[in-house]
């Protein structure tokens, strides 16, 4: 897929790289940014936000 993805850039190497650059830097943002904040609001399908500190 990533192979296809860079294929099809337009550009030199040069410019290709930096556009992969940027897309991966853009999916990472718009992942932290919205999905993720998003995702945790649905605590009880993620195991990975239960906290067994300060716990009672």
């Amino acid at each position: 897929m990533y192979a296809w993805i860079f294929r099809h850039l337009p550009g030199p190497l040069w410019i290709r790289i930096v556009t992969a650059v940027v897309l991966v830097a853009g999916v990472v943002l718009a992942l932290m940014t919205y999905v993720f904040p998003w995702f945790s609001e649905f605590s009880f399908l993620s195991p990975l936000t239960d906290s067994t500190i300060g716990g009672s």
